[in-house]
């Protein structure tokens, strides 16, 4: 198996164990209730919580960032030190999505 298929596995096993109990919460919250907006809402927060977790899996350092540096307004420096953290996990995300899909 060439090396980048190697790190994809890698990387796909890793976010699986880190939010398995996620990932069936929320499938079980799909068999359990039908398409519509009832299962939009009843499901919304189990979607979150998963997509949370798979950022935090994939760009651990990036999403700290954003989490630490994004959560109130603060200062203009704060601000911009948010901004700049946004970006980081923007980019950290595209890296992956481009490095993985083939």
């Amino acid at each position: 198996m060439p090396e980048r298929e190697d790190e994809k596995v890698k990387m796909e096993v890793e976010v699986a164990a880190a939010c398995e109990r996620l990932h069936k919460a929320l499938c079980e919250c799909h068999r359990r209730i039908p398409a519509g907006p009832a299962r939009n809402s009843a499901c919304r927060h189990l979607n979150r919580a998963l997509a949370d977790c798979m950022v935090a899996t994939i760009c651990p350092s990036e999403s700290e960032a954003v989490r630490s540096l994004c959560t109130s307004s603060g200062t203009a420096l704060k601000r911009s030190q948010c901004q700049e953290a946004r970006l980081s996990l923007s980019v950290c995300l595209s890296s992956h999505q481009q490095h993985y899909s083939t």
